[in-house]
């Protein structure tokens, strides 16, 4: 194969609410997961963010371990109620002072900063007024991604807007497991549809900013969930079932930043269903005039699909992702359901460890949305990684899932997918939302009795090398 492109971005990636702490300090305002992880039951063992590995005290230390590294990007998240303590109103000083410092850090190292406007944390005040069933906030999201151009953008030449608007909605809205703990399909579709018109409009205040010459140039795109579907079996049902699974969780999502458009089969199906989403004049102008400089993706797994009868089972209250654990009985009935595929490995999580799913998943989305430059914003391992008697972390699975799913990122180069960049996730163990701290995915290993030390794993010596070689080493 060939080597990496010379400019290829190699990163890590977290987000705000999962390393940060912090919780009440310099002014910020609660987030909807401040509260809910605080809510008995929500989370594995009772954990929550207010902590967490207290990167907002201890981000110099964390620049420097990501120096070490090698990364020549490091992607991040901006915590809304850090910048707009009640989600509109007045600024805090004290937020933004935070984030200048974390950009101005990353650049003395030579790391780029690629910034995330929302990974999960809504404020609370905004979700005590609808949250994302009101659309309301797209003005308001619009007004906090303005700030933080206007703030930033002289440094930060790489944003993206929202991370896996799919988790988050139906996670948040279908499912009622993430806040605000909703069970209800049809708010989940209408929700869809409002973030869609966030991040549009999003998009049009940055480009706005930049045509005016008030922030540097660069890039804005969007980070999508990757779960690439696959038939069970060659059965015209099974391959049936995958097609609406790929419209369902793939298109649905896809489309609207990157087309302008819904899928039409699968709008129609929700509107004779649900007369759902509420399109108004002007929402698809909108999408239509804010098409995406570039497609993030999060790829973990694949799914396998098999046809499910009239009279099958329903979605489980579960992570799309699998956080929570199998899915092997999630479906629509009469559409389709994920099942085990036997012929592959899986993690102590049930997350299949299919590398070829994430080639096949680039391919389908050039095919689908062109020559868009693609972005790997989030690759990686959930485990319990073993610590030796010598006090060495021992994590060499995820060093081999990383390897091989690396292999075939050097695969889609080699065939023309302009891959530009890929970022594992995560730069350090942190708060993997419903599971807590025990499932750890960092190349730093965070130890939870001696006051959040930071120790080097055998990935971090193992992810040096590889970024030193440019990818020769694998």
């Amino acid at each position: 194969m060939n080597p990496f492109p010379d400019d290829f971005l190699w990163g890590a990636a977290t987000a705000a609410y999962q390393v940060e702490g912090a919780y009440q300090d310099d002014g910020k305002g609660l987030s909807i997961w401040d509260l809910y992880s605080h809510l008995p039951g929500a989370t594995y063992q009772g954990a929550n963010g207010d902590r967490a590995v207290d990167h907002y005290h201890r981000y110099r230390e964390d620049v420097r371990l990501m120096a070490e590294l090698g990364l020549k990007a490091y992607r991040f998240s901006i915590s809304w109620p850090r910048i707009f303590p009640s989600g509109a109103g007045e600024a805090n000083p004290q937020g933004i002072r935070f984030y200048s410092d974390l950009i101005d850090e990353l650049l003395k190292y030579g790391i780029v900063p690629v910034a995330t406007l929302y990974h999960w944390d809504l404020p609370q005040a905004l979700q005590d007024q609808g949250g994302w069933e009101n659309r309301a906030l797209i003005e308001h999201f619009a007004r906090y991604a303005k700030t933080c151009f206007e703030q930033f953008g002289d440094r930060v030449r790489h944003w993206i807007t929202f991370n896996e608007t799919i988790n988050f909605i139906m996670l948040g809205y279908r499912d009622g497991v993430h806040p605000p703990g909703v069970r209800d399909e049809k708010r989940a579709v209408e929700v869809s549809h409002i973030v869609n018109l966030a991040h549009a409009q999003a998009v049009l205040e940055y480009r706005k900013r930049v045509r005016e010459k008030k922030i540097a140039g660069g890039m804005i795109g969007i980070a999508h969930v990757l779960l690439t579907g696959f038939p069970i079996s060659e059965s015209a049902e099974d391959v049936a079932a995958c097609e609406w699974y790929e419209e369902m969780d793939f298109h649905w999502f896809y489309d609207p930043s990157l087309q302008g458009r819904y899928p039409p089969r699968l709008l129609q199906y929700y509107q004779a269903r649900f007369q759902a989403p509420t399109v108004l004049d002007g929402d698809m102008a909108l999408l239509q005039s804010a098409p995406s400089d570039f497609i993030g993706i999060n790829y973990y797994q694949s799914a396998f699909l098999a046809h499910n009868p009239a009279d099958g089972v329903g979605f489980a209250a579960i992570n799309v992702s699998g956080e929570q654990g199998t899915q092997k009985d999630s479906g629509i009935p009469g559409l389709f359901k994920r099942v085990r595929n036997p012929n592959v490995a899986y993690t102590p999580w049930d997350w299949s460890i299919y590398p070829e799913g994430l080639y096949a998943g680039m391919k389908r989305i050039r095919e689908r949305y062109g020559d868009l430059p693609i972005l790997i914003t989030e690759n990686g391992l959930g485990d319990k990684d073993p610590i030796s008697p010598e006090g060495e972390i021992l994590d060499a699975p995820r060093i081999a899932y990383l390897r091989e799913h690396l292999r075939a990122c050097q695969r889609a180069i080699d065939e023309g997918i302009p891959l530009a960049g890929y970022f594992v996730w995560s730069f350090i163990d942190l708060l993997s939302w419903l599971n807590g701290y025990q499932k750890q995915y960092g190349v730093v290993y965070v130890d939870r009795v001696r006051d959040l030390q930071r120790k080097k794993k055998q990935s971090y010596f193992w992810y040096q090398q590889l970024i030193q070689t440019n990818g020769a080493a694998l």
